[in-house]
């Protein structure tokens, strides 16, 4: 094999790889398969595969953990959070501003997510749906609030657009410990919002899962709208 074929043999693994990344296949942090996996799913050599990793890690997308394997880096879901993180927690109207792009993306990851989610993606909503709900009868509120932020998670994946879901992944890495610890709090003080919230998710993901897109997106609006009025510049964080 003549060099510029050897060549165009890694760039091409690249490209699969890198739109992997793109796609959520290969999310931040995921472990990429072994060398001999890739080189029979691409139809290459190992050391194909290799250098495409190479040619990755020197750009900053993976990174090699010595006895571990190689992994996505991190740096594709928290890239455009620094410096934000600290001046959402110090500033009430950033984070009323961030909470208002979240409504216009997460009501559009809601309804591409009706559009074009596939099976396993309905499968993944569905049964993370089922566990909120188990984690809410069961009143153990920190699973709930982990599994809250997958499942926002999982919708933006079943949107199966890559620029939905790095910018979800990237605002919810910088709001994520404020929601959380936030929604947390609301939860103790007020009865009601518990169920009000596990309503407001059902009402997304039944919507979803039946396939009808428009009203995905203003079940998620609504749930955002509800949080925006909770979390707002003048709720609490002492």
């Amino acid at each position: 094999m003549g060099s510029g074929q050897a060549s165009g043999r890694v760039e091409e693994v690249m490209r699969r790889l890198e739109a992997a990344m793109l796609d959520g296949s290969f999310p931040a942090n995921a472990r990429l398969p072994s060398e001999r996996e890739m080189a029979e799913r691409y139809g290459v050599s190992r050391n194909t595969v290799r250098e495409a990793i190479q040619r990755l890690a020197a750009r900053g997308l993976v990174r090699s953990r010595r006895g571990a394997g190689v992994f996505v880096s991190d740096q594709l879901r928290t890239g455009i959070a620094s410096p934000w993180g600290q001046l959402i927690t110090d500033h009430p109207a950033v984070r009323e501003d961030m909470l208002e792009f979240r409504r216009v993306l997460e009501g559009a990851t809601a309804y591409f997510a009706a559009l074009r989610g596939s099976a396993e993606d309905i499968d993944r909503i569905s049964g993370l749906m089922q566990a909120l709900e188990q984690a809410r009868s069961s009143d153990d509120k920190e699973t709930e609030s982990s599994i809250d932020v997958r499942l926002h998670d999982a919708i933006a994946l079943a949107s199966h657009n890559s620029m939905f879901l790095h910018l979800h992944s990237s605002i919810m890495s910088m709001l994520r410990e404020h929601i959380t610890l936030n929604v947390a709090g609301l939860r103790e003080l007020e009865v009601s919002v518990p169920e009000q919230l596990l309503q407001q998710h059902r009402s997304v993901c039944d919507a979803i899962c039946a396939r009808r897109p428009e009203e995905a997106r203003t079940a998620m609006q609504a749930h955002i709208d509800y949080v925006r009025s909770r979390l707002g510049p003048d709720t609490g964080e002492d």
